[in-house]
């Protein structure tokens, strides 16, 4: 019943408290019955099949290597349609990637990208001031695509929307999933973070989910810093790296979503950060806003580093969002950020698209959907950039490796 409603019936006053729980409680039930409907019986996600060229270019082979692969029946046999079209799991790729790195006659060509012996775990943190820049889309697109070239990859949402958790089939609200506030809380029930990481359904791609309790760290830290008796308050920049030490070895790139402002959680996100992904959406009081988060950002960072932090990036860069070359104004801002940071800005950006959004109507991403749900063109155009984009990042982590 609504608030008009019960006025009329001479009920308690308008509460905009009762309201916004009752509606918050409403759109929670109704996504999951959706989520129920999509993935019977149980509500999780599945994966599709992928095409012989998308497997051919995950793998970084040719398709006529695939193809003569199967036909001597080598490696995992692929669903083959009644027209003659093959296709292959996620797990059939990876089944694949191990036979390729196994037969591989070059030492110089490696299949399989994990770590090697001397080479340090790479935690991305994608960051930005300001909501709708694209964050959330940038970090599940950067994490899938990790995985489905071979990568062993974590993904962390901070942010207590929890929107990267739901994208990848878990609903806070309802699942009871916990959090990274887990292992990063100040009292006797801190939990290892291996407790609370969760599998999707990318295989090589685990998550830690969001969850509103995730909030509770901002309210923690000022108390636990003013605490004398512990040092636990004047280090909390060191926790999300210590409760990645733990899992280490599991991993090859950990991509941290960070929450849209600049509070305890997106400052030890950063000092956990071995690089940092900004994204940023080129309109001027987009810039305007990166400008000011930025100054604020190195005003905190400095008296943390004196403070026994070590904020040591390998890499780090601007990634252009939501972009429509055809838009004059937008293409004279990335010309002007251009200008500015030079080697500093991905050289590929993120355009905007239908596609994008569509996919994320379904609480999917454009790895997930069919290509044949969609206008081709749209689709391939959006594909073609979100790759352009993966891959330059994924040279980035390479380069950081010393490869």
């Amino acid at each position: 019943m609504n608030a008009k409603m019960r006025s009329a019936a001479g009920a308690a006053p308008f509460r905009f408290e009762d309201e916004i729980l009752e509606q918050g409680d409403l759109i929670s039930k109704k996504l999951h019955l959706l989520s129920l409907q999509r993935f019977p019986p149980n509500a999780h996600k599945t994966l599709r099949s992928f095409s012989l060229a998308e497997v051919a270019h995950f793998l970084g082979v040719s398709q006529s290597t695939l193809k003569k692969l199967h036909l001597e029946g080598k490696g995992p046999a692929p669903q083959t349609s009644p027209t003659g079209r093959r296709s292959y799991t996620t797990q059939q790729m990876e089944e694949l990637r191990r036979y390729l790195d196994q037969n591989s006659r070059s030492e110089a060509k490696r299949y399989v990208p994990h770590r090697r012996n001397g080479e340090r775990l790479q935690v991305i943190a994608v960051v930005n001031f300001k909501g709708g820049s694209a964050k959330t889309t940038t970090a599940a697109h950067l994490a899938q695509h990790l995985a489905l070239t071979g990568h062993r990859v974590l993904a962390i949402d901070l942010d207590p929307q929890a929107s990267l958790t739901s994208l990848h089939g878990y609903q806070p609200e309802l699942d009871q999933t916990q959090s990274l506030y887990e292992a990063l809380r100040y009292d006797d029930e801190r939990k290892p973070i291996s407790e609370v990481i969760k599998p999707t359904n990318f295989p090589g791609l685990d998550i830690v989910p969001a969850n509103l309790e995730l909030q509770e760290f901002e309210y923690d830290t000022p108390l636990a810093m003013a605490n004398r008796n512990s040092n636990e308050g004047k280090t909390f920049f060191t926790r999300i790296t210590r409760a990645l030490s733990e899992v280490d070895d599991r991993y090859d790139v950990v991509v941290i979503d960070c929450p849209p402002q600049l509070g305890y959680l997106t400052i030890t996100a950063l000092v956990a950060a071995t690089s940092v992904l900004i994204t940023i959406h080129p309109q001027m009081l987009d810039v305007m806003s990166m400008g000011q988060f930025l100054l604020m950002l190195g005003g905190i960072l400095k008296p943390i580093r004196h403070a026994g932090a070590e904020v040591n990036l390998a890499w780090y860069r601007y990634l252009v969002t939501r972009y429509e070359p055809t838009d004059v104004p937008q293409a004279q801002m990335v010309g002007f950020m251009q200008t500015l940071f030079h080697e500093y800005m991905l050289k590929h950006q993120m355009l905007k698209s239908t596609a994008v959004s569509d996919a994320g109507i379904t609480k999917q991403t454009l790895y997930e959907v069919e290509r044949t749900q969609m206008t081709r063109s749209t689709y391939d155009r959006a594909m073609e950039s979100l790759d352009a984009v993966n891959s330059e990042i994924t040279q980035l982590i390479h380069e950081a490796w010393g490869r």
